[in-house]
């Protein structure tokens, strides 16, 4: 509910959209909506039928972007607050098995309220885990994000019967995180890729040879090394590619802003898009010479695999979170490897690129992960541990 008003969906954001999607197909008669409304502090049942109406339009927004007047699109807000209004979670009958599968990580910072929640349901309790980036890696964190997760993470320690990691490196971190003896049942299962987008986008691209890197602008991402890179191609006095930065920007990026906005020689080869739509996305990474992602940190990568889903060659760091998203498909590279960087990206923008070649070839071979797998992995693991 809280992702009315939002144009450009977050990671997390197309992760619950695909969830509700996906387990509506698979449980048609059996599957009930819950949230908590932070306006009123209630917990409560949805209606289906206006949350199957509220689905249809925020995908239809971020598949194809909604440029009404933000007067407009808060009055859409309330609206649906209304419609969404959460009503008493009806008793369990006897012999009946409920589970809560929540795939955000909302209101895990609170452990009273989750406490309430799950005991309200009265069943087991399934949870996702996207990733332990803020306690593995806190300097890439907002401000106080580590004790955030970490709560995070004892709630679920306390309260789940079992967890879903998309990624085996993220299964790994959770075993080392939580004691054995207090560990929930812990299952990988991928995260599933979304299908090409069949809407006329509106984006048209550069006349020049172009790469794409896709996400939210903060230090984790490695912005910094593609800018440095662009400024150096552009100091050579060769025509460089065109690079386009797409996503919003995220926290503690003043260094990458300041390269972005200041910055001459960037300026003048690199477009930084924010609130760019599905479609748009979609079609960028179709027509790139390549997708880069030179990231410290990743939980699972979901970008590698979209590229990878529309025929786009992948260059990004050698993480094992990349690795098992993009298989033997991407050419991986040190995130700090900077003239390894700049040799493949020249390499890749050549018009006639063998090394492009045979990552096209590589890209025949990739499987992509479907989120019916996904969710029928999910489903297994609630039956193993309902009650």
């Amino acid at each position: 509910m809280s992702r009315v008003l939002v144009n450009q969906p977050s990671g997390v954001d197309r992760v619950e959209l695909s969830y509700a999607r996906e387990l509506m197909h698979q449980l048609p008669d059996t599957l009930c909506f819950s949230g908590w409304n932070p306006l009123i502090k209630r917990y409560g049942r949805l209606s289906s039928f206006w949350v199957r109406r509220y689905l249809d339009r925020i995908e239809e927004r971020w598949t194809i972007g909604d440029r009404r007047p933000r007067i407009s699109r808060k009055i859409d807000a309330f609206w649906w607050m209304v419609a969404l209004f959460p009503l008493p979670v009806p008793r369990r009958r006897p012999f009946a098995r409920r589970v809560l599968i929540q795939p955000s990580p909302d209101t895990l910072e609170r452990p009273r309220l989750m406490a309430r929640i799950v005991a309200r349901e009265g069943g087991a309790f399934v949870a996702l885990v996207h990733d332990l980036i803020p306690i593995e890696h806190p300097e890439y964190a907002r401000p106080g994000g580590a004790a955030i997760h970490r709560t995070r993470m004892s709630t679920l320690a306390r309260l789940a019967d079992g967890l879903i990691a998309n990624s085996q490196a993220t299964a790994d971190g959770l075993e080392r995180l939580i004691p054995k003896a207090h560990a929930p049942a812990i299952r990988v299962a991928p995260l599933g890729t979304h299908e090409a987008l069949r809407q006329v986008p509106r984006f048209v691209p550069p006349a020049e040879p172009y790469f794409v890197c896709l996400g939210t602008i903060e230090p984790r991402k490695n912005h910094l090394l593609l800018l440095n890179i662009w400024r150096r191609l552009a100091d050579t006095g060769n025509a460089p590619p065109r690079l386009l930065v797409i996503g919003k920007r995220g926290w503690e990026n003043e260094n990458i802003v300041d390269m972005l906005e200041r910055c001459p020689a960037v300026a003048a080869h690199v477009d930084e898009i924010n609130g760019m739509a599905d479609a748009d996305v979609s079609a960028a990474l179709t027509g790139a010479r390549a997708l880069l992602m030179p990231s410290f940190a990743e939980g699972f990568g979901m970008p590698v695999a979209e590229a990878l889903m529309v025929g786009t060659p992948v260059i990004c760091s050698d993480l094992p979170a990349l690795r098992e998203a993009g298989g033997a498909a991407p050419e991986y590279l040190d995130p700090l490897d900077g003239k390894g960087w700049i040799d493949a990206i020249q390499a890749y923008a050549a018009k006639q690129s063998t090394r492009r070649d045979a990552a096209h070839a590589r890209i025949r071979d990739w499987t992509a992960p479907s989120w019916q797998d996904h969710i029928s992995m999910v489903l297994a693991l609630a039956r193993e541990v309902a009650r």
